[in-house]
């Protein structure tokens, strides 16, 4: 599946169109080799991506085309959380 795809559909990102910008702008990673939207995404991959001041890595566990809202966060697990602020 194409990664702005499953951010979509994973409810990672809202969005496709803001998915592809976010990884149009180098913010994503897939197994520490950044990722253009058009990558693919397969379950196993190690996901890192950057939302303005927190970073997030998530492990993918499934591929769904279609997902209801609640199933979505079984997409994916999240491995770590942190956040970039400089205080």
């Amino acid at each position: 599946m194409r990664l702005d795809k499953f951010l979509k559909v994973s409810r990672l990102i809202k969005r496709r169109t803001l998915a592809k910008e976010v990884c149009d702008k180098g913010r994503i990673q897939i197994n520490g080799q950044v990722a253009k939207a058009g990558s693919t995404v397969k379950a196993g991959d190690e996901l890192v991506i950057k939302f303005g001041q927190k970073t997030v890595t998530v492990k993918v566990e499934a591929i769904r085309d279609i997902v209801r809202k609640e199933e979505a966060g079984t997409m994916y697990t999240i491995v770590s959380e942190t956040s970039n602020a400089a205080d």
